[in-house]
């Protein structure tokens, strides 16, 4: 199983967020401040990505970052955020790591799932 992985639901329809492309980044890893790649992947039909980047992923600060303008664009759906970017610690290289959101067009939250 991937180190990390996600799922997205969209509050405002009551369903599953399809299609949303996420990226998976660390920021902590070259030391200039700049965030390197790790993963990218796009929602399933269940609005969830079961693979997003290796197994084992080494200790430090990372980031989720969700492609929500793209998503709501696709439905003529006016949103505040065009993305939402959560950034998290990972503390042991053989832990998992669920990071959920819940988003509508104007709000979001997040949590660490199982």
């Amino acid at each position: 199983m991937s180190t990390v992985t996600t799922h997205v639901l969209d509050t405002s329809l009551g369903q599953p967020a399809v299609g949303v492309r996420v990226r998976l980044e660390r920021l902590d890893a070259t030391g200039d401040g700049e965030p390197s790649p790790v993963a990218e992947a796009v929602t399933d039909a269940d609005g969830r990505v079961r693979e997003l980047g290796p197994d084992g992923l080494p200790p430090g600060t990372y980031r989720v970052v969700f492609g929500t303008g793209e998503y709501f664009a696709r439905s003529d759906r006016r949103t505040f955020y065009p993305e939402v970017a959560v950034s998290f610690l990972i503390d042991s290289a053989a832990g998992h790591y669920h990071v959920p959101l819940v988003v509508s067009p104007f709000a979001y939250s997040t949590y660490r799932g199982t």
